[in-house]
This record gives C-alpha cells, sequence and structure tokens, in this order.
C-alpha cells in the first residue's frame, strides 16, 4: 500500500513509519523538519512541508492509497494544527481522489457517559492542563465527521516509551471494557495499520489500550 504519513517525525509518528516500512508499504513522510525523522530506505520518500501550508502538500497524496494522521504541536500554547491541518488533508484528499484515513486523536475526547467517575476527574484536570490542544483536536475530530471519506479516528490513552509488546486491546465506538490506561507507541503504531484495511472500523472512533 502507498501510504502518506502527516506528523511523521513525532513521538508515535516515528515508529509508525518504522513499522509501515517493515510491512512492505510504501511511504511518504510529510515533515516539517526531515533531520528529525532520522530514517531512511528505497520505499520511504520525505517531503519537508508545513501542514497549515495547503500548498507545500499539493499534489503529495497523487496516486496514494490512503494516509495516516499523527500531527502534534505545543500542548501548551494555543494551536490550530490539528483543526486546521485535518482541513488541509481532507481538502488534498478529496481532491486526489484518496479515500482512506486513519487519524491519532485522544482518550480525553470521549463523553462523560462513557467515563468512571475517577476517569472523569483526571480528564478534568487534563483538560484544564492542555485546553487548546484539546479544544483543537475536538475541532479536528468534527471536520472528519463532516467529510465524506472512510475515516477511522484512534483515540489512545496514555503512551509510554516502553518496548512493542505486539499485542493490543481495541473497541471499536465504546471504551475498551476494563482498558488498561497506557499503550507504547510502537504498539499504538501498529494499530493504527492494521485499521487501514479493517472495513469494520469505517466511521467508527477507535480505542485501543495495551492488553
Amino acid at each position: 500500500m502507498k501510504v502518506v504519513v502527516f506528523g511523521a517525525s513525532g513521538e508515535t509518528g516515528i515508529p509508525l513509519v518504522k513499522q509501515l516500512l517493515l510491512e512492505g508499504h510504501e511511504v511518504t513522510a510529510i515533515v516539517r523538519k526531515p533531520e528529525k525523522l532520522g530514517l531512511s530506505g528505497e520505499r520511504l520518500e520525505v517531503v519537508k512541508g508545513d501542514i497549515l501550508n495547503l500548498s507545500a502538500i499539493e499534489e503529495k497524496l497523487t496516486g496514494k492509497n490512503a494516509v495516516l494522521s499523527v500531527l502534534g504541536g505545543d500542548h501548551r500554547q494555543p494551536t490550530t494544527i490539528y483543526s486546521e491541518g485535518m482541513e488541509n488533508i481532507i481538502r488534498e484528499m478529496e481532491k486526489t481522489g484518496v479515500n482512506r484515513l486513519v487519524c491519532l486523536s485522544a482518550e480525553t475526547l470521549k463523553s462523560k457517559k462513557e467515563s468512571s467517575f475517577k476517569e472523569r476527574i483526571l480528564v478534568k484536570i487534563l483538560w484544564k492542563i492542555f485546553h487548546n490542544i484539546y479544544s483543537d483536536i475536538q475541532l479536528m475530530e468534527n471536520r472528519i465527521y463532516q467529510s465524506t471519506i472512510d475515516w477511522t479516528i484512534i483515540r489512545p490513552p496514555y503512551l509510554t516509551n516502553g518496548k512493542a509488546k505486539e499485542t493490543y486491546r481495541i473497541s471499536l465506538d465504546k471504551p475498551v471494557p476494563k482498558g488498561k490506561g497506557r499503550i507504547t507507541g510502537a504498539d499504538l503504531a501498529t494499530s493504527m495499520i492494521d485499521q487501514l484495511e479493517n472495513p469494520d472500523s469505517i466511521g467508527s472512533v477507535a480505542y485501543v489500550c495495551a492488553k
């Protein structure tokens, strides 16, 4: 599969690109700072571009099969990287005929009825600290819901830097029952790749966690 990755040089992006290459996919990584990616290979094309500049990504999706978005920004400062970035991604997908999107979001966007009392307290604290980033992620999700593409939104819990366990739990449109509040970046990457060809996850919010 020919895949475009946005946010490839971030904490989740790097293991995602590594795993895609290991599985034999052709990857186009669009990043602002290519030197941060630190990866190379015959099936990897690294493109310097700013997701907030639509002209910088024009035609980069032509001939591709899917898009994986793992965008990230400063967690404390006001940002539009998620909402404006996704607007540009969807616009270019519609223009070039790429219809499959798997997008990283955040578990803290789940509704109150989906959360336990303890979780609601923690989410309230996190929203207070990271209000800017979560507000923009919420706008990003809303833009995806309004689109006509085949999308899957991934809402992971706390990410760890541990080694891949090569297993994970996933639940569509509802939190994982008694799920663990963590997952490694590598296992998160695997879960995102697995959804690319999972028709059941199209149009769904997928919750993942460690097994």
